[in-house]
């Protein structure tokens, strides 16, 4: 382990800087599986270094964090990646379908990172508004192409409302 982290702490040191429209703030990463997260987070640590990773691992900790910043008046996260299966998909389209349906949170650009590649998945998660889908790559390099495409897309392409406090 401790030689794959120096491989990818080398990686994030060697990486240039973003350009200067990147975006500060947080994603919300939900995300049960553990290799998973780990590998979102470096993916995401080289690719948009400035960008804070928050998790949550189930529906009911992703609502109460979410329900957490609308209480407390805090700024919400830049974007959410929805782990479809959490691990079934009626949790994924729960937390989905709870964040579209909120005057507030439907707003923010809920993006789902899952293993499956199956059409019904895709569907429904483009029904329930669902922003974007994208199938979870098999190697750590696809991981980092993903999301280079990832952060050039939502972070340097697409226009998105100014972030501020829910209230």
């Amino acid at each position: 382990m401790f030689t794959v982290t120096s491989l990818f702490m080398d990686n994030y040191l060697l990486k240039s800087s973003l350009p200067s429209r990147q975006r500060k703030g947080s994603i919300l990463v939900v995300e049960d599986n553990d290799d998973h997260w780990f590998l979102t987070r470096w993916a995401l640590l080289q690719t948009l270094p400035g960008i804070e990773a928050v998790r949550t691992t189930n529906a009911g900790e992703t609502l109460e964090y979410l329900n957490d910043c609308l209480e407390a008046d805090a700024l919400l996260p830049g974007l959410i990646l929805l782990d479809l299966y959490l691990p079934n998909r009626e949790d994924g389209w729960h937390v989905l379908e709870t964040v579209k349906l909120h005057y507030i949170l439907r707003r923010l650009p809920v993006v789902l990172l899952s293993s499956s590649e199956h059409p019904d998945d895709i569907e429904q998660s483009y029904y329930l508004r669902g922003s974007s889908y994208l199938v979870k790559p098999s190697s750590y390099p696809e991981w980092i192409t993903h999301f280079e495409g990832f952060r050039r897309y939502w972070w340097e392409a697409v226009t998105l409302p100014q972030r501020a406090s829910p209230r």
